[in-house]
């Protein structure tokens, strides 16, 4: 049977679960921010249940610095500051990942859109398929036969589509290979990138359907006046194109978001044991969870992470004083029971109109 990898995007999911649950402000008894932790480690869990994980890589942006930026310093210029207690947060996910053992990279200068890329190429070489986690669509251009990728929206995992490369070509009408150059004519405001002005999501799926490639487009502007693009989606196109502004726009985009599949994650799926492979060492995982009070979840982390059926180490005679991790967690309710397995695919959505479907992006 083929293994599962699952790739999360750390920051993606710390930034969501911070928003999510900043009216809860759960903090340890020290004072640490521990919500978004706690939130972004329960979709991690049930992200593993849900897609069967044999193991798990977790990548982090680089915060002191990305090569992106020192190229081109308008990319994402426009951001505020991140809160204190949102920096904190992250810096605490990546320790409390990393110490229960799962396999963490904060790649030196990259973000973690290069883990995600990087660690589906190592998976797909090593015959593994990958499950990307993220909420961020520019993972679409991720997918492939072997590589999915789950989109957290609204309602948490189990809510969440995983889209492969039929889904994808039905919700958008392009391919995960044209998913890249789709952005870059549309560009992307939450990185502060202008597109092709005029050009929206519905002409830039209309002309990757007609063209396939953008630089084909661009050729027949060059070379025949644009007369194919003016029949396909109409002449006002054609002057879009030809402009220099647009064009540089575009090719801009497409070298900023053009992911890196080459980073040395120093993840052997082979070996066991290894960081990130389960299961993972259930006192390694204990003494983690424990250490950021997340008391909470040692019983679902437990039981994905680990076992269902090994008896979790608080339970032993003893361990507790030899854990020095204070007071065990206390036995899951009944209703809890056994971790499911992954559901049955989920059938494709019935054909909807166009702008519908743009929308759920």
């Amino acid at each position: 049977m083929t293994k599962t990898l699952l790739a999360v995007d750390g920051n993606s999911l710390i930034h969501r679960a911070y928003h999510a649950g900043a009216a809860s402000g759960t903090r340890t008894r020290d004072g640490r921010p521990t919500w978004a932790v706690r939130g972004a480690l329960s979709q991690v869990l049930g992200a593993c249940d849900r897609v069967s994980a044999d193991a798990v890589v977790v990548g982090f942006d680089d915060a002191t610095h990305n090569v992106r930026k020192t190229v081109h310093p308008e990319y994402k210029s426009h951001r505020a500051e991140k809160p204190a207690d949102l920096v904190e947060q992250l810096a605490l996910a990546a320790d409390v990942f990393r110490d229960a053992g799962l396999h963490v990279v904060t790649p030196p200068g990259h973000e973690a859109d290069d883990v995600l890329a990087s660690a589906a190429a190592h998976a797909d070489a090593a015959g593994w398929r990958t499950v990307v986690c993220t909420s961020d669509r520019d993972a679409f251009a991720l997918i492939t036969p072997t590589t999915s990728v789950l989109r957290l929206i609204n309602g948490g995992v189990e809510a969440s589509p995983v889209l492969t490369p039929e889904r994808l070509r039905l919700m958008i009408g392009i391919d995960p290979a044209q998913y890249r150059q789709f952005a870059a004519m549309r560009g992307d405001a939450s990185d502060n990138l202008a597109g092709i002005r005029g050009i929206g999501e519905k002409t830039g799926v209309a002309l990757l359907a007609a063209f396939g490639t953008v630089e084909a487009a661009f050729a027949d502007v060059d070379e025949h006046d644009g007369a194919r693009v003016a029949a396909e989606v109409g002449k006002a196109v054609v002057r879009k194109l030809a402009d220099p502004e647009g064009r540089a726009a575009y090719r801009r985009n497409v070298e900023l978001m053009t992911m890196r599949t080459d980073l040395d994650l120093r993840l052997d799926l082979a070996a066991s044991p290894c960081p990130g492979v389960l299961p993972l060492d259930a006192t390694t995982l204990h003494r983690a969870l424990a250490g950021a009070e997340l008391d909470s979840l040692q019983w679902l982390a437990h039981r994905t992470l680990v076992s269902w059926d090994a008896e979790p180490p608080w339970r032993t005679s003893g361990a507790r004083v030899a854990l020095g991790v204070g007071p065990a967690p206390a036995a899951p309710p009944a209703a809890l029971g056994p971790v499911a397995a992954a559901p049955a695919p989920v059938p494709a959505p019935a054909a909807a109109a166009e702008d519908d479907v743009l929308t759920l992006f």
